[in-house]
């Protein structure tokens, strides 16, 4: 049974997502996260105050589903199937995020700084947190989808529009990473 405690080798995940990929494909469905906050927004009424909002949310069942499964699989996975919670990364980067003041760099999967409850109550980790989700929320619905969407979906399908998007995303992350968190921090 330890077997299960053990991060699962790239191939099984990556069969697995494949697998999924074709099974969507066959019977005429796209992936991605993104899409299921407009379902949100529309089910909570938001369909009366903007056109974007009017569509047929009753078709995106399914892809409530997915992100049920998500959340579900995240908690077990994080509680259940994770024997020590650190994270293994590279030295030199978890010396470096110490140097920018991420203690736990290295000791967990999201930074104490940034996400504790005590962080909460700091002004300028709840303004990053917000400017970033909106950034981050503006921009695949921009990009017409999330990064799931179209590098999973969308690479798979061969579409075009999702490699620019997806060339984007890792452009936009290398100069958030190496300029703008630098500056920030």
């Amino acid at each position: 049974m330890d077997w299960i405690m053990q991060p699962w080798p790239w191939y099984v995940s990556g069969a697995a997502i494949a697998m999924v990929m074709l099974l969507l494909m066959l019977v005429g469905k796209n992936f991605g996260m993104s899409a299921n906050l407009r379902t949100f927004c529309t089910i909570c009424g938001a369909d009366k105050k903007s056109d974007f909002f009017k569509f047929d949310w009753a078709t995106q069942k399914w892809n409530l589903i997915v992100v049920a499964g998500a959340i579900i699989g995240g908690f077990i996975a994080s509680q259940l199937l994770t024997a020590d919670p650190a994270v293994m990364i590279n030295p030199d980067t978890v010396a470096e995020l110490q140097t920018l003041g991420f203690n736990s760099a290295g000791k967990a999967y999201m930074p104490d700084e940034l996400f504790s409850l005590h962080a909460m109550t700091n002004v300028k980790s709840i303004s990053l947190l917000a400017l970033g989700g909106f950034l981050v929320g503006f921009g695949a619905r921009y990009a017409g989808g999330c990064t799931s969407g179209h590098a999973i979906s969308g690479l798979s399908d061969l579409q075009w529009p999702s490699l620019i998007a997806v060339i984007g995303f890792f452009v936009g992350g290398m100069i958030m990473i190496y300029f703008l968190f630098p500056l920030i921090f």
